[in-house]
């Protein structure tokens, strides 16, 4: 992705962006309008954009602000960069797609902000910097506001973490002055049903949205929640007690509390979707001495271990097309048309995933070679969402840390994940009862059991591990 569209569509409010003279008179007739066509032009004024937090992958809810490339005055050419912007999986520089003035920065470094919300103040001209920096404090106090508002009510006497200031109750505060509406739908339409003025409603969701409950307590209803408090006092008490007593846990003397980076709530989010899927796991022996033996020749010409199993996984999926299948809905599923692996890598701060795609038609060098570049980009935090959100089968290789088995996470929206352990020596018998040393990995296999089955698992297992034991293919 060259560049990502952080400035929203030119959203120009009439009531403070546009100029509301017009360059006609309603007076004149539609004749006096023929006669000077020229007088027909309505002239722009002033422009004043909001630059908004972009979407820089499918998955990213939030954004945080690394750092701002350009300062307040400065002026912008379309195409320009201008901040840098971390995303669940990267850091990526966002440019402009318009012309101007960096009039004001709302967000500023380190701070985050929802998708979609404005982290800058765009002007087309100096003319507009006055009205747009006033935009800008306008959208700074509002937003500061509630902030402030959930800060005066008492702390909790025992703990000093800020969790409790987050949930804080509404409070009957409105802010001073015109501010902007957000509502639910549903609240708009209760807000009609029950003739609430929604302008006068304080709202008590994310960002001061209103919510159905607010409008209801404006019309004076009584809210649906008594259903709670039925059970008699015995049953009720212990449910109050656990309740209260679950967020007043003490810290332990010394200890601090770290939030999550961006990379890592995106990671937790991923591991409770991965609850929700159906799933089993196999485990294989693979013989390991020649393809241990094939790395020992070429990786004097840059082959990893990594390429080498990311190339056999894929040339055992082209054999096994439903092992490479993903399930979405619940309902259905696909056959995809690429063999892209995904392969883990551990980074400071989290864990990505980049993508070698089309695995299984790329050479072995040239896949190597792609591989190193892409783990070069992901501890340098520069991947583009193609390549590390375009995997159709994870391989999770612990090996080089001495790890003999392990068990993966199967990520959202893939048929199956493969965990590979080390190459050990093993004690085995032939068929004749002989005994002799040889090299091991075991491979455990994760797999959606919605699309795929034990004996589909068990044949791509079959095929991965002849690929294995006779790896010459691998380098056709």
């Amino acid at each position: 992705m060259a560049s990502s569209p952080f400035l929203s569509k030119p959203t120009i409010s009439f009531s403070s962006s546009v100029s509301t003279s017009l360059p006609w008179r309603p007076s004149l007739s539609s004749t006096a309008f023929r006669a000077n066509p020229r007088r027909r032009t309505l002239t722009v004024q002033s422009k004043i954009r909001e630059i908004f937090m972009p979407a820089l992958s499918s998955t990213m809810t939030e954004g945080k602000i690394v750092s701002w490339i350009k300062s307040e005055g400065d002026v912008l050419s379309k195409g320009e960069s201008v901040v840098v912007v971390e995303s669940d999986k990267a850091d990526m520089d966002v440019e402009t797609f318009y012309d101007g003035i960096l009039a004001a920065i709302v967000v500023g470094e380190g701070e985050t902000a929802p998708v979609g919300a404005a982290i800058g103040i765009l002007a087309e001209t100096e003319a507009e910097l006055d009205e747009a920096k006033a935009k800008a404090k306008a959208a700074d106090s509002g937003a500061s506001k509630p902030e402030a508002s959930a800060v005066t009510p008492t702390p909790p006497p025992a703990t000093a973490t800020p969790a409790p200031a987050i949930a804080q109750p509404a409070t009957s505060a409105a802010p001073a002055g015109p501010r902007k509406t957000v509502a639910t739908p549903f609240a708009k339409k209760l807000a009609k049903q029950h003739k609430v003025d929604i302008a006068t409603v304080v709202g008590t969701g994310p960002f001061g949205r209103i919510t159905p409950a607010d409008v209801e307590a404006a019309a004076g209803i009584e809210p649906k929640k008594t259903v709670a408090a039925v059970p008699t006092p015995s049953a009720a008490a212990p449910a109050k007690s656990a309740a209260s007593s679950a967020p007043a846990l003490p810290l332990l003397p010394g200890s601090t509390v770290v939030p999550f980076t961006t990379m890592q709530a995106a990671v937790s989010k991923n591991m409770m979707e991965s609850l929700s899927v159906p799933t089993f796991r196999v485990g294989y022996p693979v013989n390991s001495d020649a393809i241990d033996a094939m790395y020992d020749k070429v990786k004097r010409k840059g082959v990893t271990m990594t390429a080498l199993l990311a190339k056999a996984v894929a040339m055992a999926l082209a054999k096994h097309p439903v092992v490479n299948a993903s399930c979405k809905d619940g309902k259905s599923f696909y056959y995809n048309s690429s063999i892209n692996i995904a392969v883990a890598v551990a980074i400071d701060g989290g864990l990505i995933t980049p993508v070698l795609q089309d695995a299984d038609k790329v050479d072995l060098y040239l896949l190597s070679q792609k591989w190193k570049e892409l783990v070069e980009k992901a501890r340098s935090k520069q991947l583009q969402p193609h390549e590390y959100n375009s995997g159709t089968f994870t391989l999770s290789n612990l090996g080089m840390f001495g790890v003999d088995r392990f068990d993966a996470i199967l990520p959202p929206g893939q048929g199956a994940i493969m965990a590979v352990g080390a190459s050990k020596p093993t004690v085995v018998a032939d068929a004749d009862g002989f005994f002799s040393v040889k090299s091991k990995m075991l491979v455990n296999v994760t797999a959606d059991h919605r699309i795929v089955y034990g004996a589909d698992l068990a044949a791509f297992l079959q095929t991965f591990a002849k690929i294995v034991e006779n790896p010459e293919s691998l380098t056709m």
